[in-house]
Order: structure tokens, then sequence, then C-alpha cells
């Protein structure tokens, strides 16, 4: 069995700021589990554009409020405590934050905890 508190992964090598938030890594590959469970924290104000080319992703919302748009079809989602979006399609998404957002983040595969984003101007971060 694995047990991990938020207040052990905080300031250690699973707790990484990835630019324009923080990822706590709850499960890693190491872990043997097969998927990744994170916390992510995306603080107001953040407008950013992402892709995950090596993952699919699951967020459920926590806390906070702001929008996930699907850039390949334009729609747009609210995004607030209660909503989950599935990334099924390594979707090019963006996501603008109103408020302070919480999201607790499924990825398979798993992560080996050394990814980061590449926030640049040109196109979607990615890993």
């Amino acid at each position: 069995m694995i047990v991990r508190s938020r207040n052990e992964i905080l300031n250690g090598k699973r707790d990484v700021n990835w630019g324009q938030g923080q990822s706590r890594r709850f499960l890693l590959e190491r872990d043997g589990m097969g998927f990744t469970l994170a916390e992510t924290t995306i603080p107001a104000g953040v407008d950013i554009t992402l892709a995950y080319q090596n993952h699919l992703e699951a967020c459920f919302c926590v806390e906070g409020e702001g929008l996930v748009k699907d850039l390949a079809t334009g729609d747009e989602y609210p995004l607030r405590e209660g909503v989950m979006y599935a990334l099924d399609n390594n979707d090019e998404h963006r996501i603008v934050s109103i408020k302070d957002i919480r999201l607790i983040s499924v990825f398979t595969p798993a992560l080996t905890g050394h990814e980061r984003h590449d926030l640049t101007e040109e196109g979607a971060s990615s890993y």
C-alpha cells in the first residue's frame, strides 16, 4: 500500500513548479501503479495553451473558477468545482483561470517526475 500526504510532498522532488502553477505528484511511474495522480494549482489570471503528446489526462476541479477551451473545435467549457474534463486525444487546449484553480489530475502513462512544460509564445506547451 502507498500512503502519502500533501505535507510529505510540499517542497520536495514531487512538488513541481511548471511555470504557471504547481503540480504535486502523489504517484509517479516508479510507484508502479501505471498512472500519475497529481494535485495541480493554477493561480488566478493565467491564460495558457497546453497539450500532452505522450500522455492522456483527466482533471477534476475541486476549487476555483475558469474555463477550458478545446482548440480543435473552439468549444469552451466552464471550469469550476465539480467539473471534470478529459483530454482523450492528446487535445491541444487552453486554460484561463479567473480565480485560483485546484485540480486533481490523472495521467496515463505515468509521469516519471521530471516532466516540465516548455512555456513559449509559439504553440502549446507539452511533455
